[in-house]
């Protein structure tokens, strides 16, 4: 046996009966949590467990009501995220926190405690971008930019500040396989080098894969610690939401008519980082589930812009997109949710919900576009009992954790907020459903409920069409599988005929090099 050490170091971070009250709900109740230098620890937990809570505490972003925090063995008291930076606390957020009218490296510039020439900068972004594998353009504005990229942004800033406890927030929840594999090495490397980190993640074979460690929340309590490698999928997900782990089931059945229809879609780009449409086929039919993989950046945001009614076709090329049979390329959005569209995009606060607005007001700006037919708007005037009783259906029927119809959508976790933004659209009783990174965010529980309630529209008659960087999920939902590359889509195939391996290559472009037929497609 080895003698124990004379000085053992402290953790890098303890927490001792951490407790934040809000008016409607108690986020942490007496949480004790503790990091080791070198440790890759989770943070497991429901949506709205209050673990993206308990970590904007230790970052200063919010105030704890009780309890103790231990840096190094010091007492500490965090009040604001510069503070926590000059500790030497990292924190890369799920929902961002950029500036949409500046450029990447200019974002960078102000989360920075010191100066750095603007050449410098742009090296260091350059540097460390490429050395993570997380490219990034430190011209680039940030509101050209998807999902996905403004990821990569916010862990190259974080990284560009050399933390010695990192915390990331759902920091993979849309990067693609190969990038999540490069970020897990940069990641291990980090820990080998005495970095701490405290992962928040609902992916479970991430955990198992990558942490040492996980604390596992549930009603803002800590209810048990695991050791991931010794645990499966099954057990972690039984230690999150308590029960065993609902399975979702996509029975074969033959598609109906064509709902969606673009016919060799054509769209330039007046944004110079983006990227044009060259030539898109796809169909979509009543009762079934195409889905479409790609990396961020590849023409998923413009073309679910034209999809959505936000991005219109030249005059000429006003049928390269049909809806249940009805050219749609000029239509706005009103008019094309008129013809039986109900749309979900991949960025939830700001586009799928105006954050201050309750949770009733938000399911009015959609459900009244449709008022005539769902009763929320009559002779030009909002029926607000009925705007209520709808949002409250929506709480009720996906299980949203929320203060009720009148809680504002930004008071809501963000996977909360996703269900009820599917369960909006879905209860407006679609046609064609278009939905992007539609679990982006969300725990493993609430995602199989959001991935059924997409088979339980395929399965009435629904046509779906999912935009998602879940190789996964796309293969357990969906129909038939396209990938989009470059501003181009590939032809489409059934899970049966392709494989996780042949779709990874086909999002770096491999299915052009092959000189795939786009026109299939269409098939």
């Amino acid at each position: 046996m080895h003698p124990p050490a004379l000085n053992p170091a402290p953790p890098r971070l303890a927490l001792h009966g951490i407790t934040k009250r809000y008016p409607s709900v108690v986020a942490n109740a007496d949480v004790d949590l503790s990091v080791q230098p070198g440790e890759i620890h989770a943070l497991m937990g429901e949506n709205g467990a209050g673990k993206s809570t308990l970590m904007k505490i230790v970052y200063g972003v919010v105030q704890p009501d009780a309890g103790r925090i231990l840096w190094e063995g010091r007492e500490v008291r965090i009040a604001n995220p510069a503070q926590a930076r000059a500790l030497g606390i990292g924190m890369v957020f799920q929902h961002f926190s950029l500036f949409e009218t500046l450029n990447v490296a200019e974002n960078i510039a102000l989360a920075l405690d010191h100066r750095a020439s603007p050449t410098r900068l742009h090296e260091r972004i350059r540097e460390v971008s490429a050395r993570y594998g997380l490219p990034v353009d430190p011209e680039r504005l940030v509101h050209s930019m998807s999902v996905g990229e403004r990821q990569r942004v916010e862990i190259v800033r974080c990284l560009l500040q050399q933390p010695r406890l990192l915390i990331m927030d759902e920091p993979t929840s849309v990067l693609t396989p190969q990038a999540v594999r490069t970020l897990f090495d940069t990641l291990r490397r980090l820990a080998g080098e005495g970095v701490s980190i405290l992962y928040i993640s609902h992916k479970l074979d991430e955990i198992r894969a990558l942490c040492d460690t996980a604390t596992v929340l549930r009603g803002g309590r800590v209810s048990g610690t695991a050791t991931p490698r010794h645990e499966s999928n099954d057990s972690l997900a039984r230690l999150m939401i308590g029960s065993e782990l609902s399975q979702c089931t996509l029975t074969p059945r033959e598609p109906g008519a064509i709902m969606l229809e673009l016919t060799n879609l054509r769209l330039a780009t007046p944004d110079p980082f983006g990227i044009a449409l060259e030539g898109i086929n796809l169909r979509v039919r009543s009762g079934e589930i195409v889905g479409i993989a790609g990396v961020s950046g590849n023409g998923q945001k413009e073309l679910m812009a034209a999809l959505s009614g936000e991005t219109r076709t030249p005059y000429d090329d006003r049928g390269a997109i049909r809806i249940a049979g009805q050219p749609a390329g000029l239509l706005n959005p009103v008019q094309r949710r008129a013809l039986g569209l109900t749309f979900v995009p991949e960025e939830r606060l700001g586009r799928g919900a105006v954050p201050p607005m309750s949770l009733s007001d938000n399911a009015l700006l959609t459900g009244g576009a449709v008022g005539g037919s769902r009763g929320m708007v009559r002779f030009g005037l909002v029926r607000n009992a009925l705007t209520t009783a709808f949002a409250s259906r929506a709480i009720t029927e996906f299980k949203v954790k929320s203060g009720g119809a009148q809680s504002a959508a930004n008071s809501l976790s963000g996977g909360n907020l996703q269900k009820f933004i599917v369960g909006r659209e879905t209860l407006l009783a679609p046609k064609l459903m278009i939905a992007g990174q539609p679990t982006w965010g969300v725990d493993v529980g609430a995602a199989q409920m959001i991935r059924q309630a997409l088979i339980d529209l395929r399965d009435r008659g629904v046509a779906v069409l999912v935009v998602s960087e879940e190789l996964d999920e796309l293969f357990s939902i969906c129909d038939r599988i396209a990938v989009i590359a470059h501003g181009r889509l590939s032809p489409t195939r059934t899970p049966a005929e392709t494989s996780i391996e042949e779709i990874g290559l086909w999002m770096a472009g491999g299915f052009i090099a092959a000189g795939a037929e786009v026109a299939d497609a269409a098939a």
